[in-house]
């Protein structure tokens, strides 16, 4: 599929760039200091810019401060200035990661492997770890006081070691016994996760996963071998839960594998009716917000379901019933148009990618996504089980919008490093 050393497919689709920045275009001056340092910037080139790419990515990231800032408002339990400084960082890795030769990573499965399960596992750690809402994620730093999310970080890993690992089979993994391989090192980290229990991470380390081997060059036998097996073992936990229940102390069912709201969640995707003051009390409120914004919305800050508190964690998971109640159909429509832009940017940067290992990356990370998109907006509309899964940039949290950038970051590394190959051919 990729060979080494050359170029697959046509040039990058016209994309306009900011070509390499050549440092003879410095004046030149006498001194060792000044000389020594001119001599070195003249070593020194600038990754090319796919202003493509930041225009897209610009349009999102300002839709969503303009959103969280409305949602954070009159809510003390979310600090937007913490939003800001989560976009100044992840901007700062983005371009870092940009200039950085992604190839380098390539054979380091194994690593990235050790440092997903140990970032995954932190949080258990006895005295690091802090349960919020009932799941054991969270890590509190004891210098500053912050509570951060190391599984956010492990999205990074798990992503280059899908990559990596798959990036091996050079385009074709037909061995029954190597695919069983490969799929066991990638349901590692999902086993990790779901000791916290992490349900909604899981399920993008499963998408990330399927995406590596689908686009990898796995048999299609063997993924719908896969996909039935999976099958399979959900049905098999809900039998074994449902068989095993037992009641608690206030007389509530509690179940061994899955935890009671999780179950709960899954019902009310089923029956949305069924439940109006528990879990389906969400679901009714995303939905009144969404429905009450009209065709051009309320205006900002001007939404009620957030400023009155009717909409549980509005800036975070339900940040999409915002934007639709105060800025409308056509809000929406605007951001689904950046979320559809940027998407199929990054499919041509994949395809014109010079290397499997690279094109890995960027379609692991727009299924990744692609996941996230359609799983919170679809939760919202009724369409899929409410989950806590963020949307991207949107949603409030520093460390999700530095994961996201540090992405961004390596899939303009992969652009950058295929338009140098391109022009040097």
């Amino acid at each position: 599929m990729f060979e080494s050393g050359k170029r697959k497919g046509s040039k990058l689709g016209g994309f306009p760039t900011l070509g390499t920045v050549q440092t003879s275009t410095f004046a030149t001056g006498g001194g060792g200091g000044a000389s020594s340092a001119l001599a070195f910037l003249r070593k020194f080139h600038l990754a090319p810019v796919n202003w493509v790419l930041v225009f897209a990515v610009a349009g999102l990231v300002t839709i969503g401060l303009i959103t969280v800032y409305s949602a954070t408002l009159n809510n003390e339990s979310y600090s937007f200035s913490r939003q800001l400084i989560g976009v100044g960082l992840g901007a700062l890795l983005m371009i870092a990661i940009w200039q950085f030769d992604y190839r380098i990573l390539g054979d380091m499965t194994y690593l990235f492997l050790a440092i997903n399960v140990v970032l995954i596992l932190m949080p258990l750690v006895p005295g690091l770890g802090a349960q919020i809402n009932g799941s054991h994620s969270w890590v509190r730093l004891p210098i500053i006081g912050l509570q951060v999310q190391p599984s956010e970080a492990a999205k990074i890993t798990y992503i280059l070691m899908a990559a990596s690992l798959v990036a091996r089979y050079n385009g074709l993994l037909d061995d029954p016994f190597e695919y069983l391989k490969a799929l066991v090192i990638l349901v590692i980290p999902f086993l990790c996760i779901m000791l916290q229990p992490d349900l909604g991470t899981g399920l993008i380390y499963l998408v990330i996963a399927a995406m590596a081997l689908l686009m990898g060059g796995a048999r299609a036998r063997f993924l719908l071998l896969t996909v039935l097996a999976g099958v399979v073992l959900i049905l098999l936990v809900l039998g074994v839960d449902e068989l095993t229940k037992y009641k608690d102390a206030t007389g509530e069912w509690e179940y061994h594998i899955l935890k009671a709201y999780q179950r709960q969640r899954l019902i009310v995707f089923l029956n949305p009716e069924g439940d109006t003051s528990a879990s389906g009390y969400n679901l009714r409120q995303a939905q009144i917000a969404i429905g009450s914004g009209g065709l051009t919305g309320k205006g900002l800050t001007q939404g009620t379901q957030a400023s009155l508190n009717f909409l549980p964690e509005a800036p975070t998971d339900f940040i999409f019933c915002i934007l639709s109640e105060e800025g409308g159909f056509v809000a929406a429509m605007v951001l689904l148009a950046f979320y559809i832009f940027l998407i199929i940017i990054c499919i041509r940067i994949a395809k014109n990618a010079s290397d499997l290992f690279g094109m890995l990356i960027v379609m692991c990370t727009v299924g990744m996504w692609l996941f996230q998109i359609l799983e919170n907006i679809g939760m919202t509309l009724g369409l899929m089980p409410i989950t806590g899964i963020p949307l991207p940039f949107m949603s409030f949290g520093s460390s999700f919008m530095v994961v996201n950038f540090c992405m961004l970051g390596f899939i303009g590394s992969v652009w950058s490093h295929s338009t140098a190959l391109t022009q040097r051919s």
